[in-house]
């Protein structure tokens, strides 16, 4: 199957999957998770209708977007992966939106750079709620620090939260993970008083579950840029 013809087969799942929960299509947005794929890939996926493209590595995102922001129309890329301090202000520079924020040291080096944007950096906070191995703030008390530190800083905008479900057949564990950051998002808002946030949540193996949990944003990789 081809690229379009992949993207075409997840619409179908996921009108499935929010007709199953009563949810918008319009209410979710499609990530292609662009990482280790080619410029051609990224080309083909944009022609499928893909506007949003996720990058874990700086210097690769670099590599292929610089030529790719003058071809592209009406596009967005956010890093997922995990950032280094010493690569903050490229990633200031290069992204729109950086979802894996998952440490206050890390917000503050943002910080130092932002004002090198026109407009304030879309950032999200990673919450763990999987493996220990995995990165992300621990619990709702970290992040309402973390929320505290950028909500004072003008150049940072939070616009949502981000996780990452444990790899299992469990779909028990898997709607646990979602569910945790349902209630973080809820205590968040709760505390502000802002705008809602953005849950980014469900990849390939897991997006149909993560919809009837309440993701607005599917991270998609090998279900879109994967020959089948």
């Amino acid at each position: 199957m081809s690229i379009a013809e992949n993207i075409a087969k997840i619409e179908e799942r996921l009108l499935k999957a929010c007709a199953s929960c009563g949810r918008k299509r319009d209410e979710i947005i499609l990530m292609g998770v662009s990482k280790f794929e080619s410029q051609e890939k990224i080309r083909e996926a944009s022609l499928g209708g893909i506007r949003v493209f996720g990058e874990s590595r700086v210097k690769e995102a670099s590599g292929k977007f610089d030529a790719l922001k003058h071809e592209l129309q009406n596009f967005e890329l956010h890093l997922i992966g995990s950032l280094q301090r010493n690569k903050a202000k490229q990633a200031v520079l290069l992204f729109d939106c950086i979802q894996s924020v998952d440490r206050e040291e890390l917000i503050l080096e943002l910080c130092r750079h932002a004002s090198l944007r026109v407009k304030p950096l879309e950032v999200m906070l990673e919450l763990r709620t999987g493996e220990d191995t995995k990165s992300g703030f621990e619990g709702v008390d970290a992040l309402l620090r973390a929320a505290d530190l950028i909500y004072a800083n003008d150049g940072l905008k939070l616009t949502g939260l981000m996780t990452m479900a444990p790899f299992t057949a469990d779909t028990g564990l898997i709607r646990s993970s979602f569910r945790e950051l349902v209630n973080a998002k809820e205590e968040l808002e709760k505390r502000y008083s802002k705008e809602s946030l953005i849950l980014s949540m469900g990849m390939s193996n897991d997006f149909e579950i993560a919809v009837e949990e309440g993701s607005n944003l599917l991270r998609i990789g090998s279900a879109i840029f994967k020959e089948k």
